[in-house]
């Protein structure tokens, strides 16, 4: 498998750090911990990551920048809504940057504060990192093929041969 290359419905592992191009500094790594794996042409990551890694084979590092486009989006003032107060438990403390889930339709949503009052709760539900430049450092440490079942679901399945609860 030396000669095999990160594409389409292959089950890559990687070590990675993502950091702002702007200051250096570090948002997410894995390096403390167990490589992240996940299935390339499904979706399971923002597309830029994908697209970065498309053409490497293991025990390559590669380094790529990505604009909002390719990471989290654009910022989207249509996303920051302004909800009653009393939408909030009363005895709940406020804070700017406090990150709460809410239920919209069934589907957690989250969400940031960014602005309140003793009337309204100004409510971001723009990813954190919409906006956002990122640079990431990637290293490939294991490939493979793509089940059938993993192709199937659209996820890569665990070393313990992962099954869903039907």
């Amino acid at each position: 498998m030396s000669d095999e290359k990160v594409s389409e419905n292959t089950v890559v592992s990687v070590h990675y750090t993502g950091s702002f191009p702007d200051d250096g500094e570090v948002f997410d790594t894995s390096r403390e911990g167990d490589p992240m794996t996940f299935l390339i042409g499904h979706k399971n990551m923002i597309p830029g990551f994908e697209a970065g890694v498309i053409g490497a084979a293991v025990g390559d590092e590669v380094e790529f920048t990505l604009e909002p486009a390719d990471a989290y989006g654009d910022m989207e003032e249509g996303r920051v809504v302004s909800t009653p107060r009393d939408q909030f438990p009363e005895e709940m403390p406020l804070e700017l940057g406090l990150h709460l889930v809410a239920d919209i339709g069934g589907q957690p949503t989250p969400f940031t504060i960014v602005g309140f009052s003793d009337v309204e709760v100004k409510c971001d539900f723009n990813h954190p990192m919409a906006g956002k430049t990122l640079h990431f450092k990637v290293e490939i440490v294991d490939l493979r093929d793509a089940t059938e079942d993993e192709i199937t679901h659209g996820h890569a399945h665990g070393p313990d041969g992962h099954h869903h609860d039907h």
